[in-house]
């Protein structure tokens, strides 16, 4: 019969982000994360000081899914790839994303997204400034997409529209249709954004 299986950061890193995504950040703890894993806490401590320690590595993980490689295709579809898989590493754990929108920005690897990101918007034509106000622009649109569902908003009883709100007869279907609704409205905005653009100043 197989012994208990050896405790590794990685065993730690996945039983926390089980915890975060159904309880959320707040709610995880040391103590919490080790009674997931049937171990004590002070076992942790070995691998990981602290829970923030942990976070930082998961939220490297997530962010390491985030794709500007296709920059070297033009300043458009580097835009477009990197803004869409980054939307993607979030919304597969919405639970994270206050951390990785606002936690600690020298995490391993991000510098290096954000120097290829500025770099390939500069390589395209656009102004150090622009090129700045555009990445902001997507990181904007990015996190604001992920951290809530439009859908969420809206009741799904029929009742509370009828006789009253007679442009949402068909609000109470939101829900039930979130994640295309949310795709879709995405897709929408990044276009927009990025076909709004136009073309970069000539040099």
């Amino acid at each position: 019969m197989p012994g208990p299986q050896p405790l590794t950061r990685e065993r730690i890193r996945d039983a926390t982000l089980r915890l975060v995504d159904e309880f959320g950040l707040d709610a995880v703890s040391m103590r919490k994360i080790a009674a997931a894993l049937g171990v004590q806490a002070p076992s942790l401590y070995a691998h990981y000081p602290a829970k923030d320690d942990v976070l930082r590595d998961i939220a490297q993980t997530v962010a390491d899914q985030v794709d500007v490689s296709a920059f070297a295709d033009g300043w458009r579809a580097g835009v477009l790839s990197w803004a869409r898989s980054y939307r993607a590493a979030m919304v597969a754990h919405p639970n994270m994303v206050p951390y990785l929108a606002f936690g600690p920005s020298d995490r391993a690897g991000a510098l290096d997204r954000a120097d290829a990101v500025f770099g390939g918007l500069t390589a395209g034509g656009w102004p150090p400034r622009r090129a700045t106000m555009i990445s902001a622009s997507i990181k904007y649109l990015v996190v604001g997409s992920a951290i809530s569902s439009f859908s969420s908003g809206f009741p799904d009883e029929k009742a509370v529209y009828e006789g009253r709100y007679p442009h949402l007869g068909q609000a109470h279907l939101l829900r039930e249709r979130a994640g295309e609704i949310d795709q879709d409205s995405f897709e929408l905005a990044l276009t927009a954004l990025v076909e709004g653009l136009g073309h970069p100043p000539s040099r």
